[in-house]
């Protein structure tokens, strides 16, 4: 047809930057931030972290951000607030009601994954704050407040750690999500009949998105978790989603790994209250601004590994040659694997460390004589120079 009538029907496509979707796992643990509230209070920190996500929001029309929270007993979405599912009422008289427990599958009710959160969420009108910004904000306080609202003092007790695991797999499931919602489409080959439009329709093509994740980590150690972190650390290193670490506290292995595994910037700050303005100058460029610029580097990576059956971080271990667990002990239960129930023989992989044969020390040769340790020992002492009258 371009032929026949002369015009042209050229795919426009965009050159601006590709929308950056930025996951932000934030580290709520009470106990560890209990121990920093005197450097940097929680509140504070909230207060960075909703600036540092406007900032983000402002650098693109077309960004968006997800805030996870991992607490200490669960990970939860604090922003955009998930939907609750509601069962239909029978009200239509098509017996599917309540009892059947069916769910409304209508995306428009309040609270959906879309639009943020629910729609009675009091939002101030406030002329002088951009409304997608206050959105943003009363939604993660509002949720952060419900999470702490329901944390009991026996959540606390249960145990000190952080689901740092479980916050990461939620956040990959929302990126997996919206990369397949946001995929390059071309409109003529889902429509050919566009083809035969007016020469003035341009089709526009869809750009794809790029994602990262953002730790903002307080706890400690973390090899309780080894095995479903170091599985996000493979997805995500797959899926090409660089995990950025903020180390506010503490020190882990499995972080500074993650960060290396999937190229991702590792920072611990000397001084963490000045958390703004470490997230504005190091994460706030996305993957595609960090190809012209030089990122800070975390240094030195300790690569050890935790063991399979006590969670302890080792140097040395035995591993199993089926699922390649590792242990730190070779006492195991009737000599088998904890992971893939193979057996194995490590009692009798052991063996007596090789004892050391003292060497032979070679007698010296006294003055005059040839001294085989000696280079030269077997040539003749020189005379001095001769002096002449």
């Amino acid at each position: 047809m371009n032929a026949i009538d002369g015009t042209d029907r050229q795919i426009k496509t965009d050159n601006s930057p590709p929308p950056s979707l930025l996951a932000i796992v934030l580290d709520t643990n009470p106990h560890a931030w209990a121990h920093l509230s005197s450097t940097l209070p929680l509140r504070n920190a909230l207060a960075n972290i909703l600036v540092f996500i406007n900032a983000h929001l402002a650098s693109g029309n077309a960004n968006e951000v997800v805030v996870i929270a991992a607490h200490s007993h669960r990970a939860v979405f604090l922003y955009p607030t998930p939907k609750t599912p509601t069962p239909r009422n029978n009200s239509n008289g098509n017996g599917n009601g309540a009892a059947n427990g069916d769910v409304d599958m209508n995306e428009t009710g309040a609270g959906s994954m879309e639009d943020g959160g629910p729609k009675d969420v009091s939002i101030s009108d406030n002329p002088n704050k951009y409304r997608p910004f206050a959105v943003v904000e009363s939604a993660i306080l509002q949720n952060f407040a419900a999470l702490l609202d329901a944390t009991t003092p026996a959540h606390l007790a249960a145990t000190p750690t952080t689901l740092i695991g479980g916050a990461l797999s939620l956040a990959l499931s929302y990126i997996a999500k919206s990369t397949l919602l946001r995929s390059p489409l071309d409109s003529v080959v889902d429509n050919p009949l566009s083809a035969l439009a007016d020469s003035e329709t341009l089709h526009t093509k869809r750009e794809s998105l790029t994602s990262r994740i953002l730790i903002v980590s307080v706890s400690g150690d973390l090899a309780n978790q080894y095995i479903p972190v170091m599985n996000s650390i493979f997805a995500a290193q797959r899926k090409r989603i660089p995990i950025d670490i903020l180390k506010l506290a503490g020190d882990t292995v499995l972080l500074q790994q993650a960060s290396d595994a999937t190229g991702g910037v590792y920072m611990k700050p000397d001084r963490p209250e000045g958390l703004l303005q470490y997230l504005m100058m190091a994460f706030l460029p996305d993957t595609t601004a960090r190809r012209s610029l030089v990122m800070p580097s975390a240094g030195g990576v300790d690569f050890r590994a935790a063991c399979f059956c006590h969670r302890n971080v080792v140097d040395i271990g035995y591993v199993c040659s089926v699922c390649l667990s590792i242990f730190c002990t070779s006492d195991l239960p009737s000599n088998l694997c904890l992971t893939c129930g193979s057996y194995l023989s490590l009692r009798s992989a052991q063996t007596n460390p090789p004892a050391l044969v003292p060497r032979k020390k070679k007698k010296k040769k006294r003055a005059g004589g040839a001294d085989s340790t000696t280079p030269g020992g077997s040539t003749p002492a020189g005379s001095g120079t001769p002096m002449h009258s």
